[in-house]
């Protein structure tokens, strides 16, 4: 057992390595960076407790298909892999399937597992991006030699491989080759996460490599695709907002709107005055909203 378990077993008092403060506020959400855990040997991710958990969560909190998919996958010819979700866990060694189990936090335990992780990193995130909020969980269960497609998340994340070794290819999000500004409007206007890619985009990525103990901070929408190594993964994806991540969101919202319309607006991040401006106008036009019922913007899918 751990020696950083707790008196309850399902308690970490210390769920992260010593985070480089220099290193971790000069790149959070600029670039990617390696920090170290010590959730390895955590009960909470052997395999029979994450059958229980599976079995907790409402069945749309679970997804899962078969892993033998290409980079360029079309989501929506994702077929099912035939088995129950508590099938798929058992035999995940052989299955080749790939799976998610989402917003893990809504349980006890492992909401109380996730704040351990983000309570400690808290201090830095703030002193570069105020505002933590939104917290969530995602755990990952993969078979050897599965594949995530390419494609790009909504939220400031923090991979931690458990189990298994992995391969994450990770792209700059502000590389307009990889991923158009038209792309990453439409996700935050409610497309799926899944965005094209080509083979000439390889030699623009970076490779980092994940075994047991180690995390990978992934900037909000910077696109990646993942290949697991040939033992069974576990991996748990600690996840987040901030003030800003939340106003570029409505930003993008708000471009995507504009081209609807005719126009050609300026790229969110381009002019800090344009952005405040627009942002100043959602802010009052959400206000209007309010008064008559209509309620608040749309926010990012997730699937």
């Amino acid at each position: 057992m751990n020696a950083l378990l707790a008196a309850d077993p399902n308690v970490v008092e210390q769920p992260l390595g010593q985070l480089d403060p220099t290193e971790f506020r000069a790149c959070f959400n600029r670039r990617p960076f390696k920090i170290e855990h010590h959730l390895a040997d955590h009960p909470l991710f052997e395999l029979s407790r994450l059958v229980e958990l599976a079995q907790r969560l409402p069945e749309s909190q679970v997804e899962y298909n078969p892993g033998n998919l290409s980079v360029s996958h079309d989501p929506n010819k994702t077929p099912r892999n035939g088995l129950s979700i508590e099938e798929t866990i058992a035999r995940i060694e052989e299955c080749k399937s790939w799976m998610v189990l989402k917003n893990v936090e809504l349980d006890r335990e492992y909401g109380s597992l996730l704040d351990a992780c983000l309570d400690a990193m808290r201090p830095d995130t703030e002193a570069v991006a105020p505002g933590m909020c939104r917290r969530e969980g995602f755990i990952f269960i993969s078979s050897p030699g599965s594949v995530t497609p390419f494609h790009i998340d909504p939220e400031n994340n923090f991979l931690l491989q458990i189990r298994g070794q992995k391969e994450v290819y990770l792209f700059d999000r502000e590389d307009r080759v990889v991923i158009s500004e038209r792309d990453v409007e439409s996700f935050f206007a409610g497309a799926h996460r899944n965005v094209p890619f080509d083979d000439s985009f390889r030699s623009r990525g970076e490779l980092f490599e994940l075994v047991p103990g180690e995390g990978l901070h992934f900037p909000v929408a910077a696109p990646h695709w993942v290949k697991n190594g040939s033992a069974v993964s576990i991996s748990f994806s600690i996840t987040f907002q901030t003030d800003d991540s939340l106003r570029r969101q409505s930003l993008y919202r708000f471009n995507r709107q504009m081209r609807r319309l005719g126009l050609e607006p300026n790229p969110v991040g381009k002019s800090a005055t344009c952005d405040a401006v627009k942002y100043a106008f959602l802010r009052t036009l959400r206000g209007a909203k309010r008064l008559v019922g209509l309620g608040d913007a749309k926010k990012p899918a997730r699937y």
